[in-house]
């Protein structure tokens, strides 16, 4: 069975989830994550799609972006991916694959899922017991977003500037965000809709998304089609 086209549509968050082959780490040293980290801002500027929070794991990444237009996640990723892969190769004497195929991505209802995908996020060194707490981990996005540092990578989404009316409030807002977790629901399902590549969030939305694009946005319902009703 033909593997279907990435659900990408402009205007629309897009959690992205890349791994290494084999689950092989994907950086050996700081100079590989900053080497990384420039190419994303390289390339986001080229191909105009903002970059709202990441993470860099030892053996994949996450991140949530949303690009300008159809090709524009797609075309960031493969320029970064292919650059990436010879930096590391030439640096570190090895040849051949460094990724696991294609980069996992969802789509998501920026109302329902956004702050929570960059929480899910921010998370994950935590959940992988590297820290204690998420501002303690430097290969983030957490710190740009509560103030202890500026990411140039960065463009705050519009729900986060909402958090407050200064930047204190906001990164104080975040902090508590960040501090209540994420529901293990809410986990499972960004997890298993940005693996499976289904569109994330409710029936409204998915409807409305439906209508603008051709790739199917959900998983079709298993069995037989229902059969219509009887006529009275």
């Amino acid at each position: 069975m033909a593997r279907l086209p990435r659900l990408t549509v402009p205007g629309y968050p897009h959690h992205v989830i890349q791994r290494g082959n084999n689950r092989q780490p994907i950086f050996a040293n700081d100079a590989d994550r900053r080497m990384l980290l420039a190419l994303w801002v390289e390339y986001a500027d080229a191909f105009r799609v903002a970059v709202h929070a990441y993470v860099l794991m030892g053996n994949h990444f996450h991140l949530l972006a949303t690009p300008t237009s159809e090709t524009g996640l797609p075309q960031m990723m493969q320029a970064v991916g292919r650059r990436y892969v010879r930096h590391f190769n030439d640096a570190h004497g090895r040849s051949g694959t460094l990724w696991e195929g294609r980069y996992r991505s969802t789509l998501i209802e920026t109302e329902r899922y956004l702050l929570a995908c960059m929480v899910y996020i921010d998370l994950n060194p935590v959940r992988a017991r590297l820290v204690a707490e998420a501002h303690d981990y430097p290969w983030s996005s957490h710190g740009h977003h509560i103030g202890l540092q500026q990411d140039k990578l960065i463009t705050s989404h519009a729900l986060f500037w909402a958090l407050g009316n200064t930047p204190f409030a906001r990164e104080a807002a975040y902090v508590e965000l960040v501090r209540g977790g994420l529901h293990t629901e809410d986990q499972e399902k960004l997890t298993e809709a940005t693996l499976k590549g289904w569109a994330l969030g409710g029936a409204d939305f998915l409807t409305d998304l439906q209508h603008r694009t051709e790739r199917r946005a959900t998983r079709s319902k298993a069995g037989r089609p229902l059969a219509p009703p009887p006529e009275t």
